[in-house]
């Protein structure tokens, strides 16, 4: 009897699940906002630019080559808050969704991939994670366009509840597309609500809500106001939270913000502090914003949101851990802590690789950018910390930008959302050696 080989079947893991999902609903926005009906003029939006505008808003960007009020139509706006729903919440959360929703049950393999999309700690109770991160999600966008209700109609008429739920969802998700541009003004932002504190600490909570990750969302709904009975993660993310809150708000009123009344400034200072961590919405001209202002914004955006959360970036947690670490390097003590626990060293090992991988990808970005337009580096920073943080933010460039910078661009925002070790795990896999090498000291510093 003749024996055939037996060929081994590849499994994918499940970064390499993510990735595909994500690029796969990505081509698919592109190519439906390529139709004719996506655009007001009903022309063919050209490739590009389509795929520049679904990645933007699937990796909750809001870096655009077209303004969103004015270019696209209702149905290509209604695709640009899809994707920006699919990516806020994830694409393997929302396929589990749906599996849930048609009574489905979901897999072990489905929940591995699930946990890693989530940046659940454990496997247990991720179908009841998937659940609340829906209700949550929804609560949170519902009642924020309830709230900008009022504002948009007065000024927008019936079409104002398209534009309050547009921009409820898209600031919860850290995007950054609004629809208030037009013909005559375009990219102009929520610059015309700068001094509107309803719209503006509307928007400003839902940022922040949104970035603080769906896990940290748990332990308050679970524990109240019972601060010690946080998970170590939820402590460390909402204490980091308010420091990078207060301070660069602090830094705006008295160094950047400096004409108008107290109020006037109070909302500048805090909204720009806010939208860097990653919503890519401004009240403000940044471009007429002083080098050091924008030097700390870069800094923010790179920095970013939470894990598990709407936000991208290197995030809270990565930025606490190094810091963690250097502190107790300072100490001459052998493990970073908080709050009375030890940090397990794998942590600081990730917090350092995600940390040089976002800064590789910011400056090796920002160089080619440069290079190929002829524009002041200081700028190109700008627009690639933007862009590899998934924020949204610009000088101004991006529209005028060719179509090789605009493709840098789009693939630091692929890049920047689905994660900095999700892409390492991919490409070269998460199984551990099983034998060590030799040791060898090496002078540090």
């Amino acid at each position: 009897m003749i024996q055939y080989p037996r060929y081994k079947r590849h499994r994918f893991s499940s970064f390499q699940v993510i990735i595909a999902g994500f690029a796969a609903v990505d081509l698919v926005g592109a190519l439906l906002l390529m139709l004719p009906i996506a655009a007001q003029q009903r022309c063919v939006t050209p490739f590009h630019e389509a795929l520049f505008t679904s990645t933007s808003a699937l990796c909750v960007t809001g870096l655009v080559v077209q303004d969103t009020g004015s270019y696209w139509s209702t149905f290509g706006q209604s695709v640009i808050l899809l994707l920006i729903q699919i990516g806020g919440l994830g694409v393997i959360t929302v396929g589990a969704a749906f599996a849930l929703l048609s009574g489905r049950k979901i897999s072990l393999k489905q929940r591995s991939t699930m946990q890693e999309a989530t940046a659940a700690p454990q496997m247990g109770g991720i179908v009841r994670l998937t659940g609340f991160i829906l209700r949550i999600t929804a609560l949170f966008e519902l009642v924020g366009a309830a709230l900008l209700l009022p504002t948009f109609c007065a000024d927008y008429g019936l079409r104002g509840i398209w534009y309050a739920l547009f921009h409820s969802i898209s600031a919860f998700c850290n995007a950054g597309f609004d629809l208030l541009g037009t013909e005559g003004a375009k990219f102009v932002s929520l610059t015309r609500y700068a001094g509107n504190p309803l719209l503006t600490t509307v928007i400003a909570a839902l940022i922040v809500f949104g970035g603080l990750g769906f896990l940290t969302w748990e332990d308050i709904c679970t524990y109240r106001l019972d601060f010690h009975r946080y998970r170590m993660q939820s402590k460390v993310i909402l204490v980091t939270t308010a420091f990078l809150l207060v301070l660069p708000t602090l830094y705006f009123y008295c160094f950047e913000f400096t004409a108008g009344s107290a109020r006037q400034r109070i909302l500048l200072s805090m909204f720009q502090s806010v939208t860097p961590r990653t919503a890519g919405f401004n009240t403000a001209d940044l471009a007429t914003m002083g080098s050091t202002s924008q030097a700390l914004m870069v800094v923010l955006m790179l920095l970013g949101g939470s894990p598990g959360s709407t936000a991208g970036g290197m995030k809270t947690t990565t930025f606490a851990v190094l810091l963690a670490n250097m502190w107790a390097t300072f100490r001459r003590r052998e493990d970073a802590e908080f709050f009375g626990r030890r940090i397990d060293g794998s942590a600081v090992k990730n917090a350092a690789t995600i940390a040089g991988m976002y800064l590789t990808l910011f400056f090796l970005g920002a160089f080619v950018i440069a290079a190929a337009e002829q524009l002041p580096m200081s700028v190109c920073l700008y627009e690639t910390a933007s862009a590899v943080a998934t924020v949204g933010l610009t000088l101004g460039i991006t529209p005028q930008l060719g179509v090789l910078s605009q493709g840098v661009l789009i693939a630091l925002m692929f890049l920047g959302r689905v994660g900095g070790l999700t892409l390492i795990y991919a490409a070269f896999g998460s199984s551990p050696a099983h034998s060590r090498l030799p040791q060898e000291k090496i002078a540090i510093g």
